[in-house]
């Protein structure tokens, strides 16, 4: 098993990372989380991680906290819940908030995640309500760009959350303002998202 890691952030372009751990070149899927905190490129991080291998592949997904990764596997214990949503709930809310709407049953605010449905909300609310009150975030943020065309990556990025295409595409573009990186972009229009 693979727990952690610690490297060089050598590319980043949400949902994927490349860690280079002396020499070795990590490929990492990681939630928005992650992304709205990593360091700029060449810089060292930390990751901790989580090795999934099924029938026919094999994936990497890196976290900044241990309360995050913690979250990403409660999750896909919940009946008909893979690896995508877990890191969409990640790339949607903060842990403490999900904790919160878990907790408190808020059907109506998960079902605004991408990829949960009411019953799947239901589910989840009914199967990690006990186990919601571990979940813990955590960390001091640390600023860095992503890129330099922070509308077409942000598209991309919310895409691969689930968003269609074109509903990615206008949520890029209203979040948008001058000077934002491409995670700021992505954040307000998961937020704007949500509510």
């Amino acid at each position: 098993m693979i727990g952690r890691l610690r490297g060089i952030l050598a590319y980043k372009a949400p949902p994927w990372l490349l860690l280079d751990v002396n020499g070795v070149g990590y490929e990492l899927e990681a939630p928005m989380s992650t992304f709205y905190d990593l360091p700029d490129l060449g810089r060292e991080v930390v990751l901790f991680t989580h090795y999934a291998q099924k029938e026919d592949s094999v994936s990497l997904y890196g976290f900044l906290r241990e309360g995050e990764r913690r979250l990403f596997r409660d999750v896909q214990k919940v009946s008909g819940i893979g690896a995508k949503i877990a890191l969409a709930v990640l790339s949607a809310v903060s842990v403490d908030e999900f904790a919160r709407m878990v907790q408190a049953g808020d059907v109506t605010a998960l079902t605004r995640i991408p990829g949960i449905g009411k019953k799947t909300a239901e589910r989840m609310v009914l199967e990690l309500r006990d186990r919601a009150v571990n979940f813990s975030g955590g960390g001091a943020p640390v600023s860095g760009a992503i890129g330099p065309d922070p509308v077409s990556e942000a598209t991309v990025a919310l895409q691969q959350l689930g968003y269609k295409p074109t509903e990615a595409a206008r949520m890029a573009r209203d979040a948008n303002a001058d000077g934002d990186d491409v995670a700021t972009v992505i954040r307000k229009a998961l937020q704007a998202a949500l509510r």
